[in-house]
């Protein structure tokens, strides 16, 4: 059965994420004191050179999801790395840019297995080979188009974590000990019910969590356990 899930998200974020090109969220901590805080201008252009970087990082991609959040002077980077040279290579983006102090790195590196490996390609295919999920994707197909015409010998090498699919993605595949997680934004709730059933459908799957928003939409409190 698919879990639906929605996390917190406050207006500021909600505002800088609800578009197909948003690369992340992030969230604000409990307030620290005000003489440890950047103004409201200082926030915004911090956030905005966040995104960017990571958006630009060429080790994050359609496997991987980062997410961010601000306490103090301090960026909190959390999400989830299928590859451990992306939680590094977020860190190394951030930690220059005017006005943080520290950044606390909660990136969660994914563990290394064949099995996952399995079933993200699994995942990719059944969810970006359905014509009406393939504007969400740069290579407008399968696992094959996206890596081009080596792809046999690259999966055969390193597989489909090693040798992600090139190119923006609106919907990211979360793989962890056969679990699957959707994250990203698309543009109505039917987009969001197709990719979860076509997640659920993959054989070898053990649970899917269907976290995409719906662009345009308040977000969810998640429920608690």
């Amino acid at each position: 059965m698919i879990r639906s899930t929605r996390r917190v998200i406050p207006a500021l974020a909600a505002s800088l994420i609800f578009t197909l090109s948003a690369p992340s969220l992030i969230a604000q901590e409990p307030a620290p004191a005000p003489n440890a805080t950047w103004s409201q201008e200082d926030t915004l252009r911090i956030v905005k050179e966040v995104q960017q970087k990571l958006a630009n990082l060429t080790t994050y991609g359609v496997f991987d999801w980062l997410t961010f959040g601000i306490k103090g002077k301090t960026l909190i980077l959390r999400g989830y790395a299928s590859r451990p040279v992306l939680k590094s290579d977020a860190e190394n983006a951030v930690k220059k840019i005017s006005g943080i102090d520290s950044v606390d790195n909660e990136i969660e590196v994914l563990p290394l297995s064949p099995m996952d490996d399995r079933i993200r390609a699994a995942v990719y295919n059944n969810i970006y080979t359905q014509p009406s999920l393939r504007k969400y994707n740069a290579n407008q197909g399968s696992i094959g188009r996206a890596i081009g015409p080596g792809a046999g010998i690259a999966l055969a090498a390193g597989g489909i974590t090693n040798t992600p699919p090139m190119g923006y993605h609106a919907i990211h595949i979360i793989v962890k000990n056969g679990n699957v997680t959707l994250y990203g934004v698309v543009l109505n709730q039917s987009d969001s019910a197709i990719a979860g059933m076509q997640a659920n459908s993959t054989p070898g799957t053990f649970s899917v969590d269907n976290d995409l928003i719906v662009q345009g939409s308040a977000a969810k409190p998640k429920a608690a356990k």
